[in-house]
């Protein structure tokens, strides 16, 4: 008997997240794991947010709000835009399906990097558009190969920055120097899943206003990075209101549920939170390039919570060693691995055990 799967599920390639802590205390027989996989902010999450969650749990019968009126009111507020340019969804991951869906027709174009958020792509080929792939230039989006690669079959662009995994970034007017290339009616998606923790002053400033000047333009951003919500699933969209207007056609209800919903409010307050976690974040990357240098281990500067590494063996290989030793890391492919940025304390333990791995 064969069922009726579709075709195109032959083109993709399933997620794999990062292994979950628990997976490896029970295969290793470990008591205590270092998660470094998934860029999850080793802080956890403001104070504000978890005791808005308690509050919210004592009613959890009912619906969320499917509006999630007050979360749009809360970042619309905190950027000063509409809150009818504002949708939040279950993380970014829904607005990259829900886009592809709105815009992607069979066979239509889309464009993305080689080496970016997996997302893209899955949703891509679930619609049966046709992507377009362009390598990465030393590591960063070739937004030049981009442009040129757009032809009148062209519909979505997809761009994150700084780019995931990779860790690279593209300045402010190398940005304005590639709209002007887009025609408009090719929708530009511009992921900024990790713009709370750049440092570099050449990133694009005000980064959430461009979807204002470039009306094909739409910018996600997300709580589940510096805000320390990935499991409660929420992100959010600045767009144009036409958009999102079509975009809520297929939106599913009650899509963000109602823990993340106060979560989110509540973190969005917490901007002293933030700050201490960009702290943390800057102080460790710095002391992971310095560790990296003195190993004779090759990687590519970060303006993310995470870092592109050359640990010059097999990552596969690697990444098991580590996991025996209470440290997940992520493979990405030939000798290159990513490594999330922790507390001080986790990461001179994987320093540590990265170094017995390596022989160093």
């Amino acid at each position: 008997m064969r069922l009726p799967f579709r075709k195109t599920l032959d083109n993709i390639t399933a997620y794999k997240p990062g292994k979950p802590i628990e997976d490896v205390q029970r295969e290793y027989g470990l008591e205590h794991v270092d998660k470094l996989a998934s860029n999850e902010n080793p802080l956890n999450c403001s104070p504000l947010a978890i005791e808005a969650v308690r509050k919210a749990a004592a009613n959890l019968s009912l619906y969320p709000d499917g509006n999630a009126t007050e979360l749009k009111k809360a970042i619309a507020n905190f950027y000063g835009v509409k809150e009818t340019e504002v949708m939040p969804t279950c993380g970014s991951d829904e607005m990259v399906s829900l886009l592809a869906e709105t815009f992607l027709d069979p066979g239509d174009e889309t464009i993305m990097a080689d080496l970016t958020f997996t997302s893209y792509i899955i949703a891509a080929r679930m619609v049966d558009a046709k992507v377009v792939i362009i390598p990465l230039k030393d590591f960063k989006l070739d937004l030049d190969g981009m442009a040129e690669a757009i032809t009148d079959k062209t519909k979505v662009i997809w761009l994150c920055n700084p780019n995931n995994p990779t860790g690279t970034m593209f300045t402010e007017a190398e940005l304005t120097a590639f709209m002007a290339k887009v025609p408009e009616n090719v929708v530009v998606v511009y992921d900024e899943a990790y713009v709370e923790f750049v440092t570099n002053p050449d990133y694009p400033k005000d980064s959430y206003k461009l979807y204002q000047k470039y009306p094909n333009m739409i910018v996600m951003r997300t709580f589940s990075k510096v805000y320390g919500l990935a499991g409660l699933r929420v992100g959010y969209t600045l767009a144009n209101e036409e958009i999102l207007n079509n975009v809520n056609k297929i939106r599913k209800a009650f899509n963000v549920n109602r823990l993340a919903q106060v979560a989110a409010i509540a973190a969005l307050k917490d901007q002293e939170f933030v700050e201490k976690v960009h702290k943390v974040n800057k102080e460790g990357k710095e002391y992971l390039y310095k560790s990296f240098e003195e190993m004779g281990i090759k990687y590519v500067p970060t303006e993310a919570n995470y870092i592109f590494v050359d640990v010059g063996r097999d990552c596969n290989e690697v990444f098991v060693e580590l996991q025996k030793r209470g440290v997940i890391i992520r493979p990405i492919k030939e000798t290159f691995v990513r490594i999330t940025i922790g507390t001080m304390q986790q990461n001179q333990r994987l320093v540590s055990q990265l170094k017995e791995v390596l022989g160093k």
